[in-house]
């Protein structure tokens, strides 16, 4: 704890998020200060250029680019530099100096979190992660502190802003992946490298926090099934607007049989479903709790201002508790529940499955259905040319194991030409 009610608060990385706390910070210290009951010293930023362009002002006296200096002295390391290196060593360092550390490093909690959490409390002091998740939208709160007298069942949501808004121009614009992808990288809403967000790997992270946070479990991002949504076609999403749905990436966490189901995947959601209508780079999570019930979280999920906004609250908490006594949260883990196996989950899906214009092909393809335990709910014959037609095919509830060997047997039938769409279905 500060020895005075002088929080020094270093600030590692002024990309757009960082830029945007010290901005704040440095405009609205007087009334931070007064939430917190301590004064709000700037220390160091930490920076790769000290010569770069900024958005904000930074005392020269006190920008920096060695990252040993940075961590000097201070009472709060706020960590915004993004990805594992060279944030994974300074966070180490920052937590056995004994400093509390305040991170929107969703990656770096996915994969090292049990690690910092015993560093935290072996040091006596702690680790703040409400940006991690869902920019300004306050799950981590919600989960470790609101609802830590409830017991939870489920979390579902869309966590990730950038796949939201390319799935969101398919389905206005009629575009295929690809186009609505450049759509989203020119209006800043996509990387230039856009992997971690198109495949799911950041939804995955939030979703390995998510789950362990609501279930008192260590999920690792390993452990979270995960598919993205690059083999989302127009035809999908002209197949939704026709049924009367939308697809959207989830982050589903749930208790089942005892276990963890953890995935992310693109699904079939009704219009009526309460995500269905969150659109753009907005996220939403809802929560079910035995004793709350049906919780919704909406808001910004990503940008400069709503992320900004998780860091400073958590700030005003660290501070307070370094200048008044006091702990953030430790990290619960006594449930230890495993997490299921993909192939053991209960699912839904429709194939869009293309085959030949003949006689005697329905009754194969639903055949290969019935031999792995699969009953079919609907099934769709579209109209096509004189020798191809498309099937769509919504199944009942089954086993993903069984629904992944139907599949494989379809795929080597001869009458199957291709299966051109495999898409969960979320009630």
């Amino acid at each position: 704890m500060s020895n005075s009610s002088i929080v020094r608060v270093s600030v590692l990385g002024a990309g757009t998020v960082g830029s945007e706390v010290i901005r704040i910070l440095m405009q609205r210290r007087d009334e931070l200060g007064a939430r917190a009951g301590a004064e709000l010293m700037l220390n160091k930023v930490l920076v790769r250029n000290l010569n770069a362009p900024r958005s904000v002002d930074i005392d020269p006296g006190i920008l920096i680019d060695d990252p040993e200096v940075a961590l000097d002295g201070a009472d709060v390391v706020i960590e915004l530099i993004g990805g594992l290196e060279p944030a994974f060593t300074l966070v180490k360092r920052a937590l056995q100096q004994g400093s509390t550390v305040i991170t929107g490093n969703k990656a770096l909690l996915a994969r090292h979190g049990p690690h910092l959490y015993e560093l935290a409390e072996e040091h006596n002091t702690d680790l703040y992660y409400e940006a991690a998740v869902a920019g300004a939208v306050p799950i981590v709160y919600g989960l470790r502190e609101s609802l830590t007298g409830d017991h939870i069942n489920r979390v579902v949501g869309i966590v990730n802003g950038t796949t939201n808004f390319i799935l969101d121009q398919m389905a206005s614009t009629g575009a295929e992946y690809s186009q609505a992808l450049s759509q989203a990288q020119a209006a800043g809403f996509a990387e230039a490298d856009p992997t971690a967000d198109v495949e799911g790997h950041d939804a995955a992270a939030k979703c390995a926090i998510m789950a362990s946070l609501a279930f008192h479990s260590r999920v690792s991002i390993e452990a979270v099934s995960t598919e993205g949504i690059t083999t989302v076609s127009a035809a999908d999403i002209e197949y939704a607007k026709q049924s009367g749905q939308v697809i959207k990436l989830l982050a589903v966490a749930e208790r089942l049989q005892g276990k963890i189901r953890a995935e992310v995947f693109p699904a079939l959601l009704p219009l009526t479903h309460p995500l269905a209508a969150v659109n753009g780079a907005y996220n939403a999570v809802i929560l079910e709790g035995e004793a709350a019930g049906r919780l919704m979280f909406y808001g910004l999920g990503a940008g400069g201002a709503p992320t900004a906004s998780a860091v400073l609250s958590d700030l005003v908490a660290a501070a307070s508790h370094r200048a008044h006594g006091g702990h953030a949260p430790r990290e619960l883990c006594y449930a230890a529940l495993a997490v299921l196996s993909p192939e053991q989950i209960p699912v839904r899906y429709y194939l869009r499955i293309r085959v030949p214009d003949t006689a005697g092909v329905l009754a194969e393809v639903a055949g290969i259905f019935s031999h792995h335990g699969i009953s079919l709910e609907t099934v769709r014959q579209d109209h096509g040319d004189r020798e191809e037609v498309h099937i769509g095919v919504t199944t009942h509830e089954a086993l993903q194991g069984d629904i992944n060997a139907a599949l494989e047997a379809l795929r080597k039938s001869e009458q199957v030409l291709s299966i051109d769409s495999i898409l969960r279905i979320e009630e």
